[in-house]
């Protein structure tokens, strides 16, 4: 079985204060941590023994993982891992870079997030540059708040050309035409960004290829849908699977709605869904 998971344990502290943020400069106490670092040792080695299938897994954890010992090592261990196609993680970058010297860098990528006023740029971009010449599969991005787009900007011409600056479309931020055309200038997928998608009713792949795994191993079909479809440790979710309509009126969130079928990002991020990273770059 090919399958893709979205996991998510209670890990909810930052080093970042963002202020559109719910868990900026959020603090978990020394037993929250020790519960999300076995909640990880457990998921990872249950991923590390399903020898039969194929997954492929996109760490979301609501804080920053990268910063925490236990993401980096599972990261890296489930890379060298034949059966696991890739592993990805959403991070601030804000983490040392060394410890992807023990990475398969053929499975691991990661999805980069630039948060002006939360570090200087100049170190941002050193960090970047240097996953470049280490030869690490990842893309960058920022919110599109309208005092983020200098930033965009300097980004898009100081980054290598072939790595992907996206832009998300800021929450309750309505946007005229001329304001997302400057957006789209940076980032041509930015439309698909820029409205929530209309999906109660349509097909997609969440359900059936696509699982949100919690840390207690609770499987939904994605973090937005709270239906729960049964246990990772269990196998009850197996029984689970298959196609099913999206239950929701709208998804406004990229790993949400990038799993649409109606949508064609699976064409458009052909190999590269999990870290975000375009087949061909986008022509700016």
């Amino acid at each position: 079985m090919d399958l893709t998971i979205l996991y998510r344990g209670p890990l909810a502290s930052c080093d970042y204060d963002c202020p559109y943020c719910p868990f900026a400069k959020r603090r978990d106490s020394p037993a929250q941590l020790a519960a999300d670092r076995a909640a990880l040792e457990r998921f990872a080695a249950w991923a590390a023994a399903q020898r039969d299938d194929r997954l492929s897994v996109l760490f979301t954890p609501w804080g920053e993982g990268l910063v925490r010992s236990w993401y980096r090592r599972t990261l890296v261990e489930l890379s060298r891992l034949p059966h696991i196609r890739r592993v990805a993680i959403q991070t601030n970058l804000s983490c040392r870079t060394n410890w992807l010297d023990g990475a398969d860098l053929d499975t691991l990528a990661l999805w980069c997030t630039f948060h002006p006023g939360q570090t200087p740029y100049d170190r941002f971009l050193a960090k970047c540059h240097d996953l470049a010449a280490r030869g690490v599969r990842y893309s960058v991005g920022v919110v599109g708040l309208p005092e983020h787009l200098q930033y965009a900007r300097r980004l898009r011409a100081d980054l290598p050309a072939h790595v992907y600056l996206w832009v998300n479309a800021a929450e309750g931020h309505a946007y005229t035409d001329a304001e997302a055309d400057r957006w789209t200038a940076l980032d041509p997928l930015f439309p698909y960004s820029r409205h929530p998608h209309r999906s109660a009713g349509l097909p997609c792949r969440t359900g059936e290829s696509v699982v949100s795994v919690d840390g207690e191993g609770t499987v939904r079909r994605c973090h937005f849908v709270r239906t729960k479809l049964g246990n990772l440790y269990d196998g009850s979710y197996r029984r689970a699977l298959r196609p099913r309509p999206c239950p929701l009126a709208v998804c406004d969130c990229h790993i949400g709605y990038v799993h649409l079928e109606t949508l064609p990002l699976y064409d458009v991020f052909a190999g590269g869904v999990l870290e975000r990273i375009p087949a061909v770059p986008p022509t700016v």
